[in-house]
């Protein structure tokens, strides 16, 4: 009797040594069951004697004392049992948690770029502020992200739009500064043509018409096929 219900307790897998309790409980449970067979042992002695009404008292008292000590497994198994499901638990949650945490593949401008956890949502943010109007909070966001970021499959589009905020800003410097990191840093960036775009129309405002030039030739040179080459052949005539 005893031996079956501990073959019950103890021949399912062992999970692993865990956070909580887990190896206080089978230590428990290992103790009670050294227990147990200490009085099928004392149970078995006083078999071997002679019957009698005291041998029957004591056998009583033996098996009241086995019923506890398997009570007391039976407790400990749920506990056990409980623990290993938490630990699971733990795991799993944990394991999403990570997750959410990797770095993640996107398609921006037609390049699968990663991009961490919260970059979308932070970059998605600044880019409303420009749309609607308040490019210095706009500019001070993007110049956060790229600062924070840099390497962010969404640092050159941050870049980019860094450029357009601080010329909206009628800041120009700035702005062909900032294009220029889109230009040397990013140059196989489908931005990195519009960033000439804009370096042009900044030279333009500061009156600079043969570096605005150079820029447009630049961009003809390094990005012919693009949208912005072909603005950039509109332009370079009335830059002469």
């Amino acid at each position: 009797m005893t031996a079956a219900m501990l073959a019950a307790v103890f021949s399912a897998p062992t999970a692993h040594a865990g956070l909580f309790d887990d190896d206080e409980a089978r230590r428990a449970i290992l103790d009670i069951r050294a227990k147990i067979d200490a009085v099928n042992a004392r149970v078995d002695t006083k078999a071997d004697k002679t019957s009698s009404l005291s041998l029957s008292d004591q056998n009583d008292r033996l098996n009241q004392e086995l019923a506890k000590l398997r009570g007391q497994i039976e407790v400990l198994t749920n506990e056990l049992a409980n623990t290993q499901q938490r630990q699971k638990d733990f795991y799993v949650d944990l394991d999403t948690r990570l997750r959410k945490l990797e770095p993640q593949k996107v398609s921006v401008d037609g390049q699968e770029v990663s991009i961490g956890a919260n970059d979308q949502k932070t970059y998605d943010a600044a880019l409303a502020t420009f749309k609607s109007g308040d490019y210095k909070t706009a500019a001070t966001a993007f110049s956060n992200f790229v600062r924070s970021s840099p390497d962010s499959g969404l640092a050159p589009s941050a870049q980019y739009w860094l450029g357009n905020a601080y010329y909206a800003l009628r800041d120009y410097k700035n702005a062909i500064a900032a294009q220029q990191v889109v230009v040397t840093k990013y140059a196989d960036n489908p931005k990195a043509a519009d960033a000439l775009l804009n370096i042009s129309s900044s030279y333009t405002e500061l009156k600079n018409k043969p570096q605005a030039k150079r820029a447009l030739e630049q961009l003809l040179s390094q990005y012919p096929n693009t949208p912005a080459a072909q603005t950039a052949k509109e332009r370079i005539d009335t830059l002469k």
